[in-house]
């Protein structure tokens, strides 16, 4: 008994390593991609004469590969530690509520309830933010003694 368990322990650990290894090639792809795409549109940027409505693409593209590095960020954490860091993720969701908060914001599309909700939402994002790292220098310095 203990060795199907074993086994079908070992078979997970290695379907999981391979799922995550191909989400985490996508997103390397799709951040090459969007890099590239970023500086194709940052030089179109020059053939504008106004900039104001162009700048919030600008400021979304960025905005959303930073997102897409944090999630590999912490799937590279994941081939280490065999752990998914929380910090990582709600960094990601931080990043991505703030990116819709500032496009909402600049196209003045936000009504006022909208943005108590989401300024409430990144309130409890950021108190998670900080107590998984507290958590995770609690466990860490556990590990070491």
């Amino acid at each position: 008994m203990h060795n199907i368990t074993t086994e079908i322990s070992r078979l997970f650990d290695t379907t999981v390593k391979i799922v995550f290894g191909i989400i985490l090639l996508f997103i390397i792809l799709a951040i090459a991609i969007g890099t590239l795409q970023l500086f194709i549109t940052t030089w179109d940027l020059l053939a504008f004469k106004g900039i104001t409505g162009h700048y919030i693409d600008l400021i979304a593209d960025v905005l959303t590969l930073y997102v897409l590095i944090e999630l590999a960020r912490s799937l590279v954490e994941y081939f280490s530690s065999h752990k998914l860091r929380l910090t990582f993720i709600v960094d990601a969701a931080i990043v991505f509520v703030i990116r819709e908060i500032l496009i909402a914001l600049f196209k003045h599309e936000i009504k006022v309830e909208m943005l108590y909700a989401l300024s409430a939402f990144l309130f409890v994002l950021g108190a998670l933010r900080i107590a998984s790292v507290l958590v995770y220098h609690k466990e860490k310095e556990l590990h070491q003694r």
